[in-house]
């Protein structure tokens, strides 16, 4: 009996069906947090790795482990133009994709908001128009409201760390943390310490999106650079039946917006929640959402052909090439013409008067590394001078000087020469003088 029975289910032909992914689903949310997550850790290895900070003991910005001194005019401002104009050109075309996306001030108001939600319920929405929490019955223990007051304040603390390393290299920042001596140490470093902490908490606990929609300059930028073209969220008025009494994306709007009814100039930040939430809801139906992202006019038509698309960013960045080509070629320039030595020359002043037959031959460098520099006098004979050194070792960036002694013994006229640094890595420096005797 049961052989028959198996021999009969063993002719039955079985189709093996692939699972088919929802229609329309999306995971912006996902991407989001991967790409803010990625940008804090960047924003730690910039200084870290050297890539950029500033070193305040030498008044100077240091950039791939370099230090740019203001006087490098070209590579400064070459740089600066061409971050105005990438954030000119990212907010013309993707409008508040920097905010919802990789805005380090959002993801920690994000990641308050889940903290809130989380120890003291999901209603519980921080607001600075007088309305207390509501808090679950279930939550309202001290407890919750410790473990999130220490969450937030632990937070601010390791946030405020991460301004400190723009200023100071690790090893400085680790002897702060520690609590170890260290002379280059600022000594109300840690008063200013206390005060970012102060502001971060403040940030996270009250302000939150608040500081998004009203204080924030960048948002300031909206009203300059974005028009109907920029990308937004779209809404699809012709299948408004489907949205009757549904306020599924309202309800997921963290920062309190319609997404139905976005205008030009508002506080939506690209996030893609909105868009998640009704093709989620959608798929389960079979459908697909009502709503997208799109550039182009804003209007309910089709999305607009990769030719009319390009055209349309040409013509809201006309003006924004010149200048970032201006940058690019200022900054190649500056790169390109970059001293990592400077030699000075001048009399040696001493404290009645100024030597007229004595020079200060001062040398500086602006790499974070051992350098050997040597000197030589062209133009005068071995016998018509005295170097109090030919040769110069630093052992980071800094300054040393070597005094070099004309011969009184020389005859009255005009004497011209040049003092030559040549450093260990191939470096030649020059600076002639012209000395007189009478």
């Amino acid at each position: 009996m049961s052989h028959d029975i198996n021999k009969t289910l063993s002719s039955i032909p079985i189709k093996v069906i692939r699972a088919q992914p929802r229609i329309g689903a999306t995971n912006f949310r996902l991407k989001r947090r991967a790409l803010q997550i990625a940008i804090l850790v960047l924003i730690v290895l910039v200084p870290v790795s050297g890539l950029f900070r500033i070193d305040p003991e030498n008044g100077a910005l240091v950039v791939l482990g370099w230090q740019i001194w203001f006087a490098d005019f070209f590579l400064i401002s070459g740089l600066w133009i061409m971050l105005a104009c990438g954030l000119v050109g990212l907010y013309s075309v993707a409008g508040t994709v920097f905010c919802g996306w990789a805005c380090p001030q959002n993801t920690l108001a994000e990641w308050a908001n889940h903290m809130t939600h989380k120890l003291l319920g999901k209603r519980a929405e921080v607001s600075l128009n007088g309305e207390a929490p509501k808090v679950s019955a279930a939550k309202n223990k001290a407890l919750n409201w410790s473990l999130l007051g220490l969450a937030f304040l632990g937070a601010a603390m390791l946030a405020a760390l991460v301004p400190l390393l723009y200023f100071y290299p690790p090893d400085v920042v680790w002897s702060f943390i520690s609590f170890r001596a260290d002379s280059r140490l600022a000594g109300s470093l840690y008063w200013i310490y206390s005060v970012w902490v102060m502001m971060i908490l403040l940030d996270i606990a009250v302000l939150r999106h608040f500081w998004c929609r009203f204080a924030c300059v960048y948002k300031v930028w909206q009203h300059s650079f974005k028009t109907k073209e920029t990308l937004h969220v779209v809404y699809d008025t012709s299948r408004t039946n489907e949205c009757a009494k549904c306020n599924y994306c309202v309800t997921t709007c963290f920062i309190e917006l319609d997404p139905r009814r976005t205008e030009i100039y508002d506080s939506c930040i690209n996030c893609g929640d909105c868009i998640d939430a009704c093709n989620n809801l959608q798929a389960k139906k079979g459908g697909i959402g009502l709503l997208r992202f799109e550039l182009g006019q804003r209007k309910p038509s089709k999305v607009r052909k990769l030719r009319d698309n390009s055209i349309s960013l040409l013509s809201r960045l006309r003006w924004t090439v010149p200048f970032a080509a201006l940058g690019v070629v200022m900054f190649a320039w500056g790169v390109w013409s970059y001293q990592p030595y400077h030699v000075a020359v001048g009399y040696l002043a001493t404290a009645h008067n100024q030597s007229a037959r004595d020079y200060r031959i001062e040398v500086s460098s602006k790499r974070y590394r051992p350098t050997e520099l040597s000197m030589s006098i062209e133009g005068l004979k071995q016998n018509d001078f005295i170097l109090s050194g030919f040769k110069v070792n630093l052992e980071s960036v800094g300054r040393a000087s070597v005094i070099l002694s004309v011969s009184p013994k020389l005859h009255r006229g005009l004497y011209p020469f040049v003092v030559v640094v040549r450093s260990n890595d191939g470096w030649v420096g020059r600076f002639n003088v012209q000395h007189f005797v009478e």
